[in-house]
């Protein structure tokens, strides 16, 4: 039982990851349709970006204040995210509104290589770290109800918890928020929302910023626990089942195929993996979402789309 939990409690809190980097691209297809393959490439050049800023801000400072170096490479970062936002929609958004569908995709498409190639010459191609403090030593919890406790690792909870404040903080900006109902008018309906006054512009340049300050979290974690390199970006690859299982315009369905698609990959390969060798955790989540893309493509929690003639 106990390590039954153990597997479940480690499931979950991966799974929270998994829903913040989703989060990144419901916010984008919520305001403009279209699914945002740069989604990696955002987190990748903002944990560059916290990185290589925290390096040097500390050095500047005498290497004795990582604590004020890092809270200034994380405002330094943030700060370059925005200016990404907005260049992309001046430069690329602007240009392309009420365009199709396959258009706008190959515009992100574009967005990832530039910001990946932008990257590198900023930043450099070496492995960095990132040290935010989060302690990796495991630890021992709930003596008291289960015989022994359970094992789980400091890094990953304290990843959660911050992951899943994020997660409700932006659920609340969607739902109580003028600016979260005008995202959503926008996502609807492009024309209609111009047509009573909803500035498409700004809309776009606002909803980037958030998706950015989602990808400068979710870099900053998995840059902590992975190491910043070039490979991160395929980080968000493990979050494409979850926007599928979860419904791509849908915050709530994301969280949940987060979850889903974290328990199940912890559980399959503990339990299932020996049966068959190994690696179910690699493939698990693509298979279940291939499985919702042939039953129900619109997700758990998504629209469905019916086209009347």
């Amino acid at each position: 039982m106990t390590f039954f939990l153990e597997t479940l409690i480690g499931g979950l809190m991966a799974g929270m990851l998994y829903s913040l980097v989703a989060l990144g691209f419901v916010l984008i297809f919520k305001a403009s349709g279209v699914f945002n393959f740069a989604q990696g490439a955002m987190v990748l050049f903002a944990a560059l970006s916290m990185a290589r800023f925290s390096e040097w801000i500390n050095a500047a400072l005498g290497g004795d204040s990582l604590v004020l170096a890092n809270i200034l490479a994380f405002v330094l970062a943030g700060v370059a995210m925005f200016i990404v936002a907005w260049i992309i929609e001046r430069l690329v958004l602007r240009n392309l509104v009420n365009q199709e569908g396959a258009t706008l995709l190959m515009a992100t498409l574009g967005i990832a290589y530039v910001l990946e190639g932008v990257g590198q010459t900023l930043f450099g191609s070496e492995i960095y770290k990132i040290d935010v403090g989060m302690p990796k030593d495991p630890v021992m919890m709930l003596e008291s109800v289960f015989e022994g406790g359970i094992l789980i690792n400091k890094e990953d909870l304290y990843a959660a918890l911050i992951a899943a404040v994020l997660v409700v903080l932006l659920t609340l900006f969607f739902q109580k928020t003028s600016t979260g109902r005008a995202l959503r008018a926008v996502a609807d309906d492009h024309q209609a929302a111009l047509s009573i006054g909803i500035p498409l512009n700004r809309i776009w340049v606002i909803v980037w910023c958030v998706a950015g300050l989602v990808a400068l979290v979710a870099g900053i974690i998995w840059g902590s626990k992975l190491g910043v390199q070039f490979s991160l970006a395929t980080v968000a690859m493990r979050a494409l089942p979850v926007v599928i299982l979860g419904g791509l315009t849908s915050v709530p369905g994301a969280i949940l195929g987060g979850l889903i698609i974290g328990v199940g990959e912890k559980l399959s390969e503990v339990y299932l993996g020996p049966m068959v060798g190994g690696g179910i955790e690699i493939w698990f989540a693509y298979m279940l979402a291939l499985i919702f893309l042939l039953f129900r493509p619109q997700g758990l929690f998504g629209e469905k789309i019916i086209d009347r003639v």
